[in-house]
């Protein structure tokens, strides 16, 4: 009797991947791990099998031949931006300027200082286009990016997405045959699976550090809209954001973006971005300059342990639909509410955030299919996968005059508004898409998402009507404001 099937093929994986042959040291280690009873059939079979190692490769476990495929892909990535800095209150008061007037340089003139931030980057194709985090880029005015052999370039911002914590560059100068790594399908990852994350973890320099896959589709981390990553032990640190999680292939299996810590270090547990739906927002950056999810037009939620026992499930599994929207691409494959969702395209679909992963990262043109239960009986729906539509034209406008909206921007909500900005809702109105830091508007507690009901009784029913209103000097203002689908009424000061 040989090992157990799973074990004799993690060991020969581990071979293969280290370079390997079936000589001294894997057979040593199985011979530890052979169950007791079986010692005498089995020293003999390795009695027969050893060989004397011949070369350097089959006496050394090492992982340098990936790292020396992957790692010139993978660059440092700084980014910068100039900040205002408020001027002191005493250059503005008449006391103050009473006895010195002028005099001080720069008393009138804000004061600026550059603000940088360190994270790490992986090339994915020649010409030079390079994925990172959102947060490492974000707000930045230049871009710099580093490779392992040392030479520096700016890069441009391509595209930025926060809802996926991703961003796209692209060098700005170069020979166009910079070194890429090449996507795999994260889908096809199992626990247990040995990876390797490279970056610049506190800017100490490009650093390797090696784990297995740890779990799957973790959701609730709080990241990015989409709530389907992958964890890992090996260690990330602050810095490595942005950079590559491959496999003993050498192929991208994640971008490295979060960890727990409660001390800013790494305690084993960090998160990537599977690579699947970062190949899905470099595609869309490349070819459209713009992310374009397809539109399901549909609203789902959890199935509890108790919503399972109720349709006879032998366990809580896939989303429930709660509304289907009239014209939209779920209406139109048949979907209605109370359908089961189990999978898509074949994916099993365990949650909400799984769900959404999986239908979020299809490509647009065609159609995938879904999986149901409906009235205790399986079938399925074929979905068209289009972009959201602007049923309204947007009308954006931000909010200048002095009100409680004051440094709000605002547009006409529409499908297409909705699905930018992440709401799951669909109704019309005026909706919040940017609220600038310390404005009034923000100073109120407005959030991006927040539906404008109505102003001083007076119903909002576009973005036009909202400036109008907003230019009134009322002695106070009442609010209605939706948010999550609750509404809150608000009376302030004028």
């Amino acid at each position: 009797m040989g090992l157990p099937e799973p074990l004799a093929t993690g060991l020969n994986r581990l071979a293969r991947a280290a370079g390997l042959v079936a000589g001294a040291t894997v057979l040593t280690l199985a011979a530890a791990l052979q169950p007791p009873g079986h010692g005498a059939a089995f020293a003999q079979a390795l009695t027969q099998e050893r060989v004397v190692p011949a070369t350097q490769a089959q006496i050394t476990l090492s992982f340098a031949p990936i790292v020396k495929t992957v790692a010139p892909a993978v660059v440092n990535v700084y980014a910068s931006r100039m900040v205002q800095q408020p001027v002191s209150p005493f250059f503005d008061d008449p006391f103050f300027r009473r006895f010195f007037g002028d005099q001080i340089p720069g008393a009138n003139r804000p004061r600026q200082r550059m603000e940088s931030s360190l994270g790490s980057g992986v090339i994915i194709s020649a010409d030079g286009v390079i994925i990172t985090n959102h947060h490492v880029i974000k707000d930045a005015d230049e871009v710099r990016v580093a490779l392992s052999d040392r030479r520096e370039f700016d890069a441009d911002i391509i595209l930025k997405d926060e809802r996926t914590d991703l961003a796209v560059l692209r060098i700005r100068e170069g020979d166009g045959d910079f070194p890429n790594v090449e996507f795999a399908d994260s889908d096809s990852l199992a626990v247990g699976d040995i990876v390797l994350a490279i970056g610049n973890p506190f800017g100490v320099g490009q650093t390797v550090t090696q784990g297995i896959v740890s779990a799957l589709a973790r959701t609730r981390v709080g990241i990015t809209d989409y709530q389907f990553f992958i964890q890992t032990d090996a260690a990330i640190n602050p810095g490595n954001s942005g950079g590559a999680l491959v496999d003993m292939q050498g192929r991208l299996v994640g971008i490295n973006t979060a960890i727990f810590s409660r001390g800013g270090g790494s305690n084993g547990i960090g998160f990537a971005i599977p690579a699947n739906m970062v190949r899905f927002v470099a595609n869309s950056a490349i070819t459209a300059g713009k992310i374009q999810r397809p539109w399901l037009g549909a609203t789902v939620q959890v199935v509890s342990a108790e919503i399972a026992e109720s349709l006879g499930l032998d366990r809580p599994r896939g989303v429930l639909v709660t509304r289907v929207f009239a014209g939209s691409p779920a209406a139109r494959a048949g979907l209605k509410v109370g359908d089961l969702i189990t999978a898509v395209d074949g994916a099993e679909v365990l949650d909400p955030d799984s769900f959404g992963y999986r239908f979020a990262t299809k490509t647009l043109g065609g159609t995938s299919t879904f999986t149901l239960q409906r009235g205790g009986r399986d079938t399925t729906a074929d979905v068209a996968l289009v972009a959201a539509p602007e049923t309204t034209p947007r009308d954006a406008r931000v909010i200048r005059t002095y009100s409680p909206f004051e440094g709000a921007t605002v547009m006409n909500l529409s499908p297409a508004v909705a699905e930018e900005i992440g709401l799951e809702v669909l109704e019309e109105g005026v909706v919040i898409t940017e609220v600038a830091e310390g404005s009034p508007a923000a100073q109120v507690g407005l959030q991006i998402g927040d539906i404008v009901v109505s102003v001083n009784e007076e119903r909002v029913e576009t973005t036009a009507g909202l400036e109008r209103a907003a230019r009134r000097q009322p002695r106070l203002w009442r609010l209605e404001i939706k948010r999550g689908g609750e509404i809150s009424r608000i009376v302030l000061r004028g």
